[in-house]
């Protein structure tokens, strides 16, 4: 028996139905280049590759990396093979490329971290995301604001893919408890952040002392005073005040300082790079404060802790050993695999990078400055 005209459309239909969601299925997993989506991400897991042997990514990033329940660390690249290929040997890695080009062209790679010299920041994660993969790039994510709007433009192209600037501190318990503590009124109102940063480096080959690269103490460690300032107000200030001292032979920032005003108080912060290496961040409210002990660069095998004062109580928080970077890697692995936003956009590097050049322009022209 013949079917019925209509009867057969409506079957068609149906099948053209059930095809076309079958279709929409599998582009939920498909890359830009039309692949299918890497079984690792579908099984919870992220593949990294690294471009780069900088030593914060061989010494820190690539090893909290490998403790993470969401990740494995599985290519490294550099334009020395021979470089690449003992960084791999000695850190169980399983695959050393020549190039970084080569890397980005890896099947096998869902996600790459950046931590190459700050003028490569920008080129290298526009490439990184026309080759499908997701992006973690050190900070400052770009040499200026236009550089990150850049980034931002090319990161609409991708929606699929994520890209985020690497602040690790944000993620380790010890601030989460400090904005918890500012938030839930444990201090008052907060009115004022102090923060202070320095080291020593007087090597006129590290990348910190090249200006051409984006070196200087305001991009390297001054960034960091600007975002927790940022980050507790959970504003952006209103106008800046900058003094800045220059090497006279890097032509870079060694010491540089700077006062924010934001709408519910100030902050005010020192960072240098030719100083006794030293850390500390103090939040004053209106009943209490907080004291950060080791603020930055917190240790992977060592508890840390902070002091908080409310009125004449004061009580010291420890918080058990744990590595920030691979905290910083699971949250990021995390928006991959359940396809969520990032904990820290792009805006938010977009906004850290107008405040410091803000800083640095008050310090050249000596009168306040809008970001």
């Amino acid at each position: 028996m013949r079917d019925h005209p209509v009867t057969g459309l409506l079957v068609r239909a149906a099948l053209q139905r059930a095809v076309l969601g079958r279709f929409a299925q599998l582009a939920k997993f498909a890359s830009p280049r039309g692949g299918a989506r890497a079984t690792s991400v579908r099984m919870g897991k992220i593949n990294w590759g690294v471009l780069g042997t900088a030593r914060i990514g061989v010494n820190k990033v690539i090893p909290a990396l490998q403790r993470s329940a969401t990740g494995a660390v599985v290519a490294i690249a550099s334009r020395d093979l021979v470089q690449a290929q003992a960084v791999a040997k000695r850190l169980g890695i399983s695959r050393a490329h020549g190039s970084y080009e080569a890397l980005l062209a890896d099947p096998g790679v869902d996600a790459v971290y950046i931590p190459l010299p700050n003028h490569l920041h920008v080129p290298w994660s526009i490439r990184a995301l026309e080759a499908g993969k997701h992006v973690l790039c050190e900070k400052p994510v770009g040499l200026d604001s236009g550089e990150v709007r850049q980034l931002i433009a090319a990161a609409a192209r991708f929606p699929q893919l994520k890209v985020m600037e690497a602040f690790m501190y944000r993620f380790h318990p010890q601030w989460e408890a400090a904005r918890r503590i500012v938030a839930d009124g444990g201090i008052g109102q907060l009115r004022t952040v102090q923060a202070f940063f320095s080291y020593s480096n007087l090597d006129p080959k590290n990348i910190r002392n090249v200006a051409a690269w984006g070196g200087g103490g305001m991009m390297d460690i001054g960034c960091y005073c600007v975002s927790l300032a940022r980050f507790l107000f959970g504003a952006e200030p209103g106008r800046v005040f900058g003094l800045a001292e220059k090497d006279p032979a890097f032509g870079t920032d060694r010491l540089a300082s700077g006062l924010m005003e934001f709408p519910g108080g100030t902050a005010t912060f020192t960072c240098a790079t030719q100083l006794s290496p030293y850390q500390r961040v103090n939040l004053f409210g209106t009943e209490g404060r907080i004291e950060i002990e080791i603020p930055f660069n917190a240790p992977p095998d060592q508890p840390t802790r902070l002091w908080h004062q409310r009125g004449t109580d004061l009580t010291e928080q420890t918080f058990g050993i744990c590595d920030q970077y691979t905290l910083q890697g699971d949250r990021f692995a995390r928006a991959i695999i359940d396809d969520t936003p990032v904990p820290t956009p792009l805006t938010d590097a977009l906004a850290n990078l107008r405040v410091i050049e803000a800083v640095l322009a008050s310090a050249r022209s000596g009168r306040a400055e809008v970001p």
